[in-house]
């Protein structure tokens, strides 16, 4: 098949060093001209690539070289800079909004609060070498942090608790699904209506065992390698 082919010539490239992190592919017409092929070909190759989360396309930009995805480790308690930084990356937050609203079904599933009760939503994109590649909402018990939206919550929410309000992280509840991206957060990441992502949930604890906070974060599906070391007791 034509397509595979197509696809395994550009991973040869990527893999060879040809095709750097990053780089921008040709356009979709001269890329197909390149193989003597049909766009709709062409299509079929780079929807296999994006899968393998070998490259990504922003929307209007075309298509791109997908560079190392970040590792993750659910059993560690960085924060987003922390991470991103011990891998030797530059990392980023924007802050897209901050406020006090109502819980909604998901805040209400996470936090096991009742309906209607009061919540902080704060919702950040983060970059990573000035590239979008998560949209985090977090849904925060104010009763617990008062006045936490006068703090600058561009940084880490993690240090602002522990520096001003004495609470640290205990235990963390995570679960890991794929969905799509849409609307605003497609937007916001510069990606495509219908983008694959990742969604990580996480429910956390304080030192007293109470929830304090959750946090929503669709990613990028090529930014992220979940990884992590498991010690058995015998």
């Amino acid at each position: 098949m034509q397509y595979v082919k197509i696809k395994d010539s550009i991973v040869e490239q990527i893999e060879s060093g040809m095709l750097s992190p990053r780089q921008k592919l040709p356009a979709e017409r001269k890329l197909a001209e390149s193989f003597d092929t049909t766009r709709v070909t062409l299509r079929e190759a780079l929807s296999l690539l994006e899968a393998e989360g070998r490259i990504y396309r922003e929307d209007r930009r075309g298509w791109f070289i997908s560079p190392l995805p970040l590792r993750y480790d659910p059993t560690q308690t960085l924060n987003f800079p922390e991470m991103a930084q011990a891998q030797n990356r530059v990392p980023k937050t924007e802050l897209l909004s901050a406020k006090g609203t109502l819980v909604n079904r998901q805040a209400t599933r996470l936090l096991k609060l009742q309906p209607f009760s009061d919540v902080y939503r704060v919702d950040r994109v983060r970059y990573l070498e000035d590239r979008p590649v998560v949209y985090v909402t977090n849904y925060i018990r104010p009763e617990l942090f008062p006045n936490l939206l006068q703090f600058d919550l561009a940084n880490s929410l993690t240090d602002i608790y522990r520096e001003h309000y004495g609470v640290v992280y205990q235990k963390i509840g995570y679960s890991i699904s794929s969905s799509t991206l849409l609307g605003d957060m497609a937007q916001a990441l510069r990606a495509t209506q219908g983008a694959p992502a990742m969604v990580i949930e996480r429910s956390n604890y304080n030192q007293d065992g109470e929830l304090i906070d959750c946090g929503i974060e669709y990613w990028r599906h090529d930014a992220l390698s979940i990884e992590s070391i498991a010690e058995l007791k015998r």
